[in-house]
């Protein structure tokens, strides 16, 4: 069903199609405009499309700028709306990866995105404009999150790692902080680790958070260039910091983002969100079944609150899926063989 890339020497043309199985029941055929952009459509040795076929249980032969697509029905039409979307995507001068062709793969199972997969005229104009980047939505749950970071107050993000809930809300943070809209970001999560504990690293208080930061560090750096990221910390304009040091202040003109989350306490998450202040955004970063806290989940902040403040005007609550992972495939896969199918 699904063909091996083609090896060096080969043609990367792919063979005419196999005689259809009684599962094969349907048959859809493309035609691309910009011949430029089938190399980089088609992959090396027809590597991209490979990996559709593979995923989606199709066979699809290419002929020029027509591509032949054959499966079953639901999987010959995500299978065409997706190489749709790799077309515009590199249409729009964005780059087409493994993750990105998986991420297209996996939003092309959302009926009610048919649009957007296909990047019809009435698609969601869904981005954040940052130094370094334009980032555009990668997962369908994404695509809401990122809508309320940039129209709510307080955002809860909940799921597992490697849906882009803190990334996103990082990305969010420097665009705002470009456009002025906030003048300072903090980024904060508690200093709690499974089967560590802060006293037993070595150096100063710095030297032994920075571990723990080190997640919100790297989305920084990829956001921004590395020297101006430097000149902020110094010079206050980003603070990074651990949940402790919130207490007493109150955060107005910023962009403030508490990761991990989960490994709060009650105190702590009540603590940290009556810090809100005037012209101030707030970002909740979580997966509900990775909490390390001593009592576990019942004594986990993040769940308490999002029970106690779902539904509250200008508080909104984003929840990611195994399907949402955005990091390599085998990690959603991994997610899955944990805590299943729907987690």
């Amino acid at each position: 069903m699904a063909r091996k890339p083609a090896r060096a020497g080969q043609p990367a043309i792919s063979p005419p199609p196999a005689p259809l199985r009684e599962s094969r029941r349907a048959r859809a055929e493309l035609t691309f405009e910009d011949q430029s952009l089938l190399v980089p459509l088609f992959g090396q040795f027809d590597a991209n499309l490979v990996q559709v076929e593979n995923r989606l249980g199709v066979f699809i032969s290419a002929r020029g700028d027509r591509i032949l697509i054959e499966g079953s029905t639901d999987s010959v039409a995500r299978a065409r709306d997706t190489l749709n979307a790799m077309y515009d995507r590199l249409a729009r001068g964005e780059d087409l990866d493994t993750g990105a062709i998986e991420s297209l793969i996996a939003m092309s199972n959302e009926p009610t995105l048919d649009g957007i997969v296909r990047g019809g005229d009435d698609a969601p104009k869904v981005m954040i404009r940052t130094r370094r980047k334009t980032i555009v939505p990668r997962s369908a749950g994404q695509i809401p999150y990122m809508q309320q970071l940039a129209s709510k107050d307080i955002v809860f993000a909940l799921g597992p790692a490697g849906t882009g809930k803190t990334y996103l809300a990082v990305a969010q943070a420097v665009s705002q902080l470009i456009s002025g809209s906030v003048q300072r970001m903090i980024l904060s999560r508690p200093a709690v680790e499974a089967g560590e504990k802060l006293g037993f690293l070595p150096g100063d208080m710095k030297e032994k958070v920075d571990p723990y930061l080190r997640p919100l560090y790297d989305a920084l750096y990829d956001c921004m260039p590395p020297e101006q990221v430097e000149r902020h910390i110094e010079s206050g304009v980003i603070e990074v910091a651990p949940i402790a040091f919130m207490r007493g202040r109150t955060l107005a003109d910023a962009f403030v983002i508490l990761d991990e989350a989960q490994n709060t306490t009650r105190e702590q998450m009540k603590m940290f969100l009556t810090r809100f202040g005037q012209n101030s955004r707030m970002v909740i970063c979580g997966d509900p079944k990775q909490v390390d806290i001593p009592g576990g989940d019942s004594m986990s902040g993040l769940a308490d609150a999002v029970t106690k403040l779902e539904g509250i005007e200008g508080i909104a609550v984003s929840r990611f899926t195994a399907s949402d992972v955005v990091r390599h495939p085998i990690v959603g896969r991994i997610v899955e063989a944990y805590e299943g199918p729907g987690a």
